[in-house]
């Protein structure tokens, strides 16, 4: 068998590379060992920046309808057992109350595994209708200068070789990928064992009342200290605690304070790691998301990471595989993600100390003064750690900013003029407020249900902005006679011209801006070769315009 890329893994990373493949007409195959069914959900929340890709690719609409109930909770609230004594509590409405924001058309939406992983199966196709090759392992692969040939085996112990452009490690933790290589993923922060007890309580939110949650973190001096989820909205939970050999039902009874029936469905011992890829790219064969790098939960972090792993490299491989990138398009992947990755590990590690860190009263569960004092001073601890920014941290999604060689740099006098942080706590984002080299190309309405963000994805996209930009067809044939596709809008909406800042901006096909101008570039060929990876330079400082 013959394809342009071969993906390995078929969890939410790699289905998400195989859908903007798809989305740029790529040929591929996903080998996925398992039969495409999950039993123990472990991601749950799908944050902001992962759904915008998801809109672009045509499925952030079918996330949103996969099951959530829309009157449910998504407050999250410090207890000492679900039920009991609550210490704190974030308010953050509920998925059909709450009001659109202001810098993204695509709030997070909460969509299990067991419901996501199935969903984008479904949309990408199965064999022999589609790409996705479910019960299929790899055996092992070796790369040539030209090709990848991999042996792949089925359920029914057929075996076939696959000679490929190229091959996509998406295949987690473990990755066989990465080990193959010989790339290291050396720890950055000590490991935990941890356990997830799936469980089924259909009673216990009605019983809740008002102090429902969506998370529940259970906070007591007997050693649980870790979230207790809501994973469908009806009646489905999901318990992390320390691993230990206690039964799982005597823990979801520490947790769990009103006497309700219910049924533990699955257990399992899981590793809680750091580790970030010494390398995603060895040749024709790249790593993303778990394979490239494994973070801790807290925060949601792992998932948007991975996707946003996803959304950088399919547009750079499209481009390899038709000819018209240039040398340093791939090595650009892992210049822009792996510093993502490396931020991304650290701000969840801290939302993870700060839930550790906590020094716990023995006193703190107990019906008298000494622990009505004790939940107190815990109480104003939790407060004042500023615990909301593990939930409502648009920042971590939305702020990276790639300092890549594929990325016109910003002049040196036009820095000063870029927007400085928010002033005042209703104060929109800088990284929502200007078009700037590097970033996230801005949110803003076109027309209702139509944001510009929609505008961006199948090639570069250059803007022209306001009733006066200046004319661009230099840059026009520079593109054209380098293959690269670009497609001309125009755009003069009083919002789009606040935001973007520039007559002209250049958008890549994953949404990041890679250069903007008050006029024409000096060099338009210097900058076509710039973004297609074929320059080491900037175009005579497009930026300072």
């Amino acid at each position: 068998m013959e394809t342009e890329v071969l993906i390995v893994g078929g969890g939410p990373v790699g289905l998400a590379l195989a859908l903007d493949l798809a989305h740029r007409g790529v040929d591929f195959v996903l080998a996925e060992a398992g039969d495409g069914r999950v039993t123990h959900p472990k991601v749950s929340t799908i944050g902001p920046r992962a759904m915008e890709a998801f809109r672009r690719w045509g499925v952030a609409d079918a996330i949103r309808g996969a099951g959530w109930p829309a009157d449910h909770t998504l407050d999250v609230a410090w207890v000492t057992a679900v039920g009991g004594h609550e210490l704190h509590r974030v308010p953050l409405g509920t998925a059909g109350g709450r009001p659109p924001l202001p810098y993204t058309p695509e709030p997070e939406a909460v969509c299990p595994q067991h419901w996501l992983a199935p969903l984008l199966t479904e949309r990408v196709g199965v064999h022999p209708a589609g790409p996705v090759r479910l019960g299929t392992r790899l055996l092992g692969f070796t790369r040539l200068p030209d090709r990848v040939s991999a042996g792949l085996v089925d359920g029914a112990g057929v075996r076939t070789t696959v000679h490929a452009r190229y091959l996509v490690g998406c295949d987690g933790v473990s990755s066989r990928v990465r080990k193959a290589c010989g790339i290291d993923a050396p720890e950055r922060h000590r490991t935990r064992v941890l356990r997830n007890i799936l469980f089924r309580a259909p009673e216990l939110a009605e019983r809740l009342g008002p102090r429902a949650a969506l998370v529940h973190f259970v906070t007591e001096p007997g050693g649980l200290r870790y979230p207790l989820r809501a994973i469908d909205g009806r009646g489905l939970y999901r318990l992390t605690c320390p691993a230990g050999p206690a039964e799982a039902a005597k823990s979801v009874r520490r947790a769990v304070a009103p006497d309700v029936p219910f049924e533990v469905l699955s257990d399992t011992t899981w590793h809680l790691t750091h580790r970030v890829a010494s390398r995603y790219r060895a040749g024709r064969v790249l790593l993303a998301g778990d394979a490239a790098h494994t973070l801790s939960p807290s925060g949601g972090f792992g998932l948007a990471t991975g996707v946003g792993d996803a959304a950088d490299l399919g547009w750079k491989l499209a481009a390899e595989l038709a000819g018209w990138a240039g040398p340093g398009l791939l090595d650009s992947y892992e210049s822009e993600r792996r510093p993502v990755a490396l931020r991304s590990l650290e701000e969840s590690h801290r939302n993870l100390r700060r839930t550790l860190d906590r020094r716990l009263s023995g006193a703190l569960c107990d019906p008298t003064p000494e622990g009505e004092r004790a939940r107190a001073a815990l109480s104003r601890e939790i407060a004042e750690s500023d615990p909301g920014r593990e939930f409502d941290a648009p920042d971590a999604h939305f702020a990276h900013r790639y300092a890549s060689p594929v990325v016109a740099p910003v002049a040196a006098d036009e820095k000063a003029a870029e927007p400085g942080p928010p002033e005042g706590p209703r104060a929109e984002p800088a990284w929502n407020r200007s078009a700037v080299p590097g970033a996230r190309a801005p949110h803003a309405w076109l027309a209702p249900g139509r944001s510009t963000l929609d505008l961006f994805g199948g090639e570069f996209v250059l803007l022209r902005v306001g009733a006066r930009a200046p004319l661009t067809d230099g840059l026009v044939r520079a593109f054209g006679d380098r293959r690269v596709p670009l497609r001309v809008e125009h755009c003069d909406t009083p919002e789009v011209t606040r935001r973007y800042d520039r007559p002209l901006v250049l958008v890549r096909p994953d949404g990041h801006v890679a250069w903007r101008g008050h006029t024409a570039p000096p060099d338009p060929t210097r900058l076509a070769d710039l973004v297609r990876g074929a320059g080491a330079t900037a175009t005579g400082s497009g930026d300072a315009g």
